[in-house]
């Protein structure tokens, strides 16, 4: 598996529309990440998986909405599995052990929220 994330911290052009689907594309035998912004209290990004990859098992301490906005995903969020289809999407509560697999390629949308915990 190789993996490819945009380390860079470099967030896409403010003040420009653009199509989310094509921020990123897919390169085989590949994951790639692209930040679109990132700030301390939450970020977003978009990612892709080329089929036959898979993201490992990790957690988060705070909630991440995750949208699939090309192909289709499975997602397993503490041993249940979810299949999400283009335009579906799912929040990934807190610490919740989770892991994708690309039984296609796909593309998601991923935006984690670091404040209001402390409610």
């Amino acid at each position: 598996m190789k993996s490819n994330t945009d380390n860079n911290e470099i967030e896409i052009e403010k003040a420009k529309s653009h199509i989310v689907v094509e921020i990123i594309q897919y390169v085989p035998n590949a994951i790639l990440s692209k930040t679109i912004i990132k700030k301390t209290t939450g970020n977003i990004t978009v990612s892709s998986l080329d089929a036959g990859e898979e993201l490992e098992e990790k957690h988060s301490p705070f909630d991440t909405y995750v949208q699939i906005i090309d192909g289709s995903a499975e997602l397993i969020i503490d041993k249940k599995i979810f299949t999400l289809k283009l335009g579906e999407g799912i929040i990934i509560p807190a610490h919740a052990r989770h892991k994708f697999n690309a039984n296609e390629q796909f593309k998601m949308i991923c935006t984690t929220i670091k404040s209001g915990y402390e409610d």
